[in-house]
């Protein structure tokens, strides 16, 4: 007895266009970023890092208004029998500088 394969091409090419969108959208986002680079520096300073949140405005920068936010959190989790470490660590600065017209 045959098949009624008919009914399958509608799924075909509704699969066969999200696979080229898919392909597609990927290709343009490798396209437009870039590799990137991992700095020493800053991995060390995020390892050196204090457990829990800061905010302070170091002095040499008070002309600039300069305002730095350290944070770091670091856990234990237990998730389906395994266990994972979770090390975030974030670093922002602000500064706010008036500018001459």
């Amino acid at each position: 007895m045959p098949l009624p394969l008919a009914s399958l091409i509608p799924l075909a090419v509704r699969l066969g266009l999200v696979a080229t969108a898919t392909f597609a959208l990927t290709r343009l986002v490798q396209s437009v970023t870039h590799p990137g680079r991992t700095d020493q520096r800053a991995e060390d300073a995020l390892d050196e890092l204090g457990e829990g949140l800061s905010l302070h405005r170091p002095t040499d920068r008070a002309e600039d208004s300069q305002t730095n936010a350290p944070a770091r959190l670091r856990r234990v989790v237990r998730f389906g029998g395994r266990t994972y470490e979770v090390d975030a660590g974030l670093m922002a600065r602000l500064r706010l500088r008036e500018r001459p017209e």
